[in-house]
């Protein structure tokens, strides 16, 4: 009987706990299923403030100086002499190069025993065109002895002038055998050795050696297609050279190419450039042609205007709010469906963190959504608005707003992939700062006591 009763008490229990049991299982997806079904998204947000952005072009290129000279023979001859080295500081006409003058004094010697004769010839001439003349004037001579008097006196008298042409050759050729410095500088090149052949003519010149002034520097970059048309000839310019690390000069854009430099034509790696010279304003010691730098050349200044990280603009379709679940985000056949269709017009815009749904301020009025008591309480969780918004020039890190914001609203400037992707009109979000905070554990009860699991 006993047996009996233990049994029945046992069972009653067990049929108690078993209850329990059930009843903290329903609980339990009760709250899952009235609660928002749909975790918030985790953002970062950051209030907008205004601040000073700057707009620059960036462009890589090689220091070369604003003046260098090729110094080449215009002539065939053998160097005798190169009396300047690589480094040697020069001034002007200062003798630098001797070529082999004999053959060329030989030719201007004999250009002028032309001359001499010539000159002889046209003398000759001269008294036999005169006693021509006195005789016809006599009429002891016919008309043809006159005119063939006179057509010898022309001929020679062409004749002095083409040797004096030929002697002027000659001297210059020979002049050409002693190569003197054209301007101050520095010898930065020689290509050529005593013994070696000039091969020069005069339709070639043969480069024997390179002056530059290296006090005066500019940085040859080139520029895309893109970015040419916001550079001006004056704009400022910060130069970083390779070879001087931590330090930044400075320089001034001098001039643009107004013809285009075309690479990998015709092929997926095509691209347009535009030559463009920055002269640097201070040139530091130790600096070399050929160094490699970067000019960071600023052609806009925006100062006390409000400004967005760049990473906080997104693009949607116009509309965007009405085609969106806020539950939902961008899903994969939707970024596809974008990118397939022919026509979509698109707006630049941002999230702004809100306490409720609501609708959209564009273009200054409020659009009304429906259906926005539907939308279920996420708790603690805020949500975002899509703000369209029309910003200026970009900085390295910002964009500056020209409308659609104002100084002291919360934006969402993280993750990538909320922004981009997970991010719709009237999304739950929890910011990282909230989650730090509202941290907490569920609590068990045990008899009279209680602790806390995390």
């Amino acid at each position: 009987m006993e047996k009996k009763k233990k049994n029945k008490k046992n069972k009653k229990r067990n049929i108690i706990i078993i209850s329990v049991l059930v009843l903290i299982v329903a609980g339990i997806s009760l709250k899952f299923v009235f609660s928002s079904g749909v975790k918030p998204v985790e953002v970062t947000v950051e209030t907008v403030a205004k601040r000073e952005i700057v707009h620059k072009v960036t462009a890589s290129g090689k220091i070369l100086p604003e003046k260098q000279v090729e110094i080449s023979a215009n002539i065939s001859a053998l160097i005798m002499e190169i009396s300047v080295e690589e480094g040697d500081s020069v001034m002007m006409g200062q003798h630098l190069i001797s070529l082999d003058r004999m053959r060329y004094e030989a030719a201007s010697e004999q250009a002028h025993s032309r001359l001499k004769s010539a000159e002889a010839n046209l003398v000759k001439n001269t008294a036999m065109r005169d006693r021509a003349e006195k005789l016809f004037s006599e009429q002891l001579i016919s008309s043809q002895e006159i005119e063939s008097s006179t057509a010898s006196f022309q001929l020679a008298e062409s004749e002095v002038e083409m040797t004096r042409a030929s002697l002027k050759s000659a001297m210059d050729d020979l002049s050409k055998t002693s190569l003197l410095a054209p301007s101050n500088g520095i010898v930065t090149e020689v290509r050529k050795e005593e013994g070696e052949m000039a091969l020069g003519s005069m339709f070639q010149a043969d480069v024997i050696m390179s002056i530059a002034d290296l006090s005066k520097m500019e940085v040859h970059v080139d520029v895309n297609e893109n970015d040419v048309v916001s550079v001006e000839i004056g704009d400022i310019s910060e130069i970083e050279i390779d070879a001087f690390q931590d330090t930044l000069f400075y320089g001034v854009v001098k001039e643009i190419a107004h013809i285009a430099q075309t690479a990998g034509l015709g092929t997926q790696e095509q691209v347009t450039n535009f030559k463009v010279k920055v002269r640097m304003i201070d040139v530091p010691e130790g600096i070399r042609p050929g160094m490699s730098a970067t000019a960071n050349i600023v052609t806009d200044k925006r100062v006390n205007v409000l400004a967005i990280p760049i990473q906080s603009l997104t693009v949607r379709p116009v509309g965007s709010e009405k085609q969106m679940s806020p539950d939902k985000g961008v899903s994969d056949n939707e970024s596809e469906e974008r990118s397939k269709a022919k026509v979509q017009e698109f707006e630049e815009l941002i999230f702004i963190l809100a306490d409720e749904p609501g609708g959209v301020l564009r273009n200054g009025e409020l659009s009304r959504l429906e259906d926005l008591d539907k939308i279920k309480s996420k708790g603690d969780s805020k949500y975002v608005h899509i703000r369209p918004v029309k910003v200026g020039i970009s900085s390295e890190t910002h964009y500056e707003v020209i409308s659609g914001l104002e100084e002291g609203e919360e934006i969402v400037v993280g993750s990538y992939r909320a922004i981009s992707k997970d991010l719709s009109h009237n999304k739950a979000v929890i910011t990282s700062k909230d989650r730090g905070e509202n941290k907490k554990g569920f609590r068990i009860q045990i008899g009279g006591s209680s602790k806390s699991e995390n």
